[in-house]
């Protein structure tokens, strides 16, 4: 989960107290709508229970905070909040009403979230990747504004780059940070969504995933080291063992010694090598 800012809001919006300056008015729900720019996806529903049963019994302690569209009202902070209030069928809730731009609704609703621990690491990292984006920043100019350190804010970032099927899985809590990060030091890319299904029906954890991913790793680099060239002698008797044996056969020649591979395909086949081999002998 995110942690809280250094900085925050304030950052961004010097003087700015989403809940706690202007005047407060009640509105009717029906006339609140979601923050568009809303970048939580997952809200626990046990937990939003909990905070309607709560607004039930001692009321909503806290306005939550708007902008006037229309004829309807967006959610700028509170959310939560607004969705408790709806479990608890409340007819009308205290609201303040601010006048922000499309651009301020956005940077409040992420910020809101990152202070408040409500994000995934992905739903983070989401946010992150939309500041830098909409505030032309980057991510050094960033961690300064938000008090976050820029690995921190980096190794979020790299994890938008996995497959959406695994960014998924990371969503709802299946695989952790620390084995999405593992996932995306594997060098065929095409194959992070297989393992990390193989990681999840394993139970493996962050460092057998890395370690996982290391042989990998090797296996790719074997295959892509081009063989050595065996000399003429090698592949004539290679060529003329194939047409003795009826099968493939390998000379794996070293220095001064080797040995020879014969392949077979069944267990009548190898019968067949063997009764070969003691003709041979006899």
């Amino acid at each position: 989960m995110a942690k809280g800012l250094g900085k925050g809001i304030g950052a961004l919006f010097p003087g700015e107290s989403l809940e706690h300056s202007g005047q407060v008015e009640e509105i009717q729900l029906d006339l609140i709508v979601a923050n568009p720019f809303q970048p939580r996806k997952i809200f626990d529903e046990e937990s939003l229970q909990e905070l309607a049963d709560s607004i039930k019994e001692h009321g909503i302690l806290q306005p939550i905070a708007v902008r006037k569209k229309a004829r309807k009202f967006e959610i700028v902070a509170g959310e939560r909040r607004y969705r408790a209030c709806l479990l608890a069928g409340l007819e009308v809730i205290p609201v303040i009403i601010k006048e922000l731009t499309d651009a301020q609704m956005m940077e409040l609703a992420i910020l809101e979230n990152l202070q408040r621990e409500d994000l995934t690491v992905i739903e983070e990292a989401e946010a992150y990747q939309s500041l830098m984006e909409n505030l032309h920043l980057t991510q050094e100019e960033l961690s300064k504004r938000l008090g976050k350190s820029r690995p921190h804010i980096a190794n979020h970032v790299r994890l938008l780059a996995l497959p959406e099927d695994v960014r998924k899985l990371m969503n709802d809590g299946t695989l952790s940070m620390g084995q999405g990060r593992a996932l995306l030091g594997l060098k065929n890319k095409r194959r992070i969504s297989e393992v990390a299904n193989k990681v999840i029906n394993l139970g493996l954890n962050v460092r057998q995933v890395e370690l996982l991913v290391q042989n990998l790793n090797e296996e790719v680099s074997r295959e892509t080291i081009p063989p050595k060239k065996k000399d003429i002698f090698v592949t004539a008797k290679e060529s003329q063992l194939r047409d003795y044996f009826g099968t493939n056969v390998q000379i794996k020649k070293t220095s001064n010694k080797g040995k020879i591979e014969i392949e077979f395909y069944s267990e009548d086949d190898l019968e067949r090598i063997l009764e070969i081999l003691n003709i041979q002998e006899e």
